[in-house]
């Protein structure tokens, strides 16, 4: 099947990606229905794990969304496994140098640009049999993390790789590598000095570049900055904030009776 997150680049949009923290298939079912381009298992800050991620996979299959997972890191073992469950986008945190960016790509790939193993248990299941060897390399979406100074420093030749899709940019992460407090939607200036940077040098590489955000606030100023992937918090903090909201409005607006 083609890749509904490549599709939506070639059109020259960007993609609204949802991100699944609980490993539940039914509550990935009810993201999947609210208009995301993409849904994302975390594995690596999630409490996600191989299981529930084909179980939300399963799940979020009758609807036109493109299942992606975070790897909890950079080794293939992993990386093969999520992308025989059905994966059509690996997001891999910390990549620091094009060497790791080297392997992402070889560990997601098949021969003879890769060394994939062989074994698409259930991903082999999309579209006509035996299509899914044919098309896995090139449909695939790798979006390494940039998320540490390393990695800014290293920033064009971890774009120069050739096999990636862009990078990811995790603000926490990056925020905290220069000292800063972890947070999403980041206003300091050394840091969208950064986030400008990666977009201009994407921009070169005709490659797409991603990034974590709090909600539609942060996602719509990075989309106007030029960023091609925008992630809106996860299920966890989206069903939060609603219900603090909701509470609050209770109590307030009960006059003291609640």
């Amino acid at each position: 099947m083609p890749n509904r997150v490549k599709q939506i680049w070639a059109s020259g949009k960007a993609v609204v990606n949802a991100w699944l923290a609980i490993p539940s298939g039914f509550s990935a079912e009810a993201i999947a229905q609210c208009g995301f381009d993409s849904v994302t298992v975390d594995l690596q800050h999630g409490v996600q794990d191989y299981l529930s991620m084909v179980q939300c996979f399963q799940a979020v299959e009758r609807h036109p969304v493109a299942p992606m997972v975070r790897v909890p890191w950079n080794e293939p073992g992993i990386i093969g496994k999520v992308l025989d469950g059905g994966a059509y986008g690996v997001i891999c945190p910390m990549v620091n140098t094009p060497q790791e960016a080297k392997n992402l790509v070889s560990y997601s790939k098949y021969p003879p640009i890769g060394v994939r193993s062989n074994g698409p248990i259930r991903a082999g299941m999309y579209g006509s049999a035996g299509a899914y060897h044919k098309t896995a390399n090139d449909e695939i979406v790798l979006l390494p993390m940039m998320e540490t100074k390393t990695a800014v420093e290293n920033m064009e030749a971890i774009l120069d790789v050739q096999g990636i899709d862009g990078v990811y940019i995790g603000p926490s992460d990056l925020g905290f590598s220069y000292g800063l407090e972890p947070k999403l939607d980041r206003t300091e200036p050394e840091i969208l000095k950064i986030y400008e940077k990666v977009v201009k040098e994407c921009d070169k590489r005709h490659l797409n570049p991603g990034i974590h955000c709090s909600g539609a606030d942060g996602a719509l100023r990075a989309i106007n900055m030029g960023f091609k992937l925008v992630t809106l918090s996860n299920e966890v903090s989206q069903m939060s904030i609603y219900a603090k909201m909701q509470v609050n409005q209770t109590r307030t607006e009960s006059g003291g009776k609640a």
